[in-house]
């Protein structure tokens, strides 16, 4: 979702600031322009004294003005901290039943779950990410299947046996799984 959120904010920016440069130098280089243009010509000005000070006197402008910049700022900062949020769990907090807990690294359990996947008869290739909070993780799982794997059987085994597995060793009390399964592709072959 934040690709999409970032591709269509970028997308609206660029569209403005294209729109809004582009108007500003077909007045200043002095190109015809409708009459409905804002601007004229060269010695026109983006903004006149008697726009600047229509609103002055109103009491809702100000206030108006000010909460539309906070809004503005908000959603940049919130577009900033999402920017530098991970994709990736780096740690789980594992409950190790003394009351203190541990940490397991992320990577550590990805590579486990990746190579008992890996393993399952008819999969080619695994590929294991985890995502979520560190006390709530979840696993997206993508598997490359080899051409005579039957893709049911490989999921039964996939839930009952290789994200039960992790779930047990790292003590969380559930670990969903979103798995994706994609068929290998293997060039066709002459036979004489």
């Amino acid at each position: 979702m934040l690709r999409a959120v970032n591709r269509v904010v970028l997308g609206l920016a660029g569209a403005v600031l294209l729109c809004g440069g582009g108007a500003a130098l077909a007045a200043g280089t002095g190109l015809e322009v409708p009459s409905w243009w804002p601007w004229y010509g060269r010695r026109d000005v983006l903004l006149a004294a008697a726009d600047r000070e229509r609103w002055r006197d109103e009491s809702w402008w100000w206030p108006s003005v000010i909460a539309a910049l906070a809004v503005l700022v908000l959603l940049a900062l919130w577009l900033l901290l999402a920017q530098l949020r991970r994709g990736r769990l780096t740690e789980v907090l594992v409950d190790s039943g003394d009351g203190e807990g541990a940490r397991l690294r992320g990577a550590a359990l990805e590579e486990v779950v990746e190579a008992e996947a890996g393993t399952l008869e008819g999969v080619a290739r695994a590929r294991v990410r985890l995502t979520g909070r560190r006390r709530a993780p979840r696993a997206r799982i993508r598997l490359l299947l080899e051409p005579h794997a039957s893709p049911q059987a490989i999921l039964e085994r996939l839930g009952t046996h290789t994200v039960e597995h992790a779930r047990t060793a790292a003590g969380l009390a559930e670990l969903p799984s979103d798995a994706r399964l994609r068929a290998a592709a293997h060039p066709a072959r002459r036979v004489t």
